[in-house]
């Protein structure tokens, strides 16, 4: 099936994958060829492409996907590569999210505050199955 990744500055991926394990806003979600159509918000974690025997990761940080003829769409404001992820800023940032979440004086502060956290313990996931494939 045919696989675009597209955010507001760019096209990240365009190919043909087996199938793309993704974060629904109602839990993982794994789309393979055949699918039935659907549109669904994503929320911020890991996305894996299925090429074969390969397989590839990313973060994304929120979207949505769109299936329908073996064709899936995913748009997102941002997506980050396994090899672009730095675990030091990742562990940085979820420091600073947790602390913005404390301090959060609003029901938007805290929600935009979540959504930090989401975002970096999605990145450390990623950096953290990074380090394990250099160990391999």
């Amino acid at each position: 099936m045919k696989l675009q990744i597209i955010t507001p500055e760019k096209t990240v991926f365009e190919g043909t994958v087996d199938g793309i394990t993704l974060p629904s806003s109602t839990g993982e979600l794994t789309v393979l060829s055949g699918h039935v159509p659907l549109i669904v918000p994503l929320k911020s974690g890991e996305i894996t492409l299925h090429v074969g025997d390969e397989r590839r990761h990313m973060a994304v940080h929120g979207g949505f996907v769109e299936v329908d003829n073996d064709v899936v769409k995913l748009l997102t404001d941002a997506v980050e590569l396994e090899e672009e992820v730095d675990e030091r800023r990742a562990q940085e940032a979820l420091d600073r999210a947790r602390r913005a979440k404390e301090e959060a004086a609003t029901t938007h502060d805290t929600a935009e505050a979540l959504a930090a956290v989401e975002r970096a313990i999605a990145r450390l996931r990623l950096a953290e199955r990074k380090k394990q494939r250099h160990r391999a």
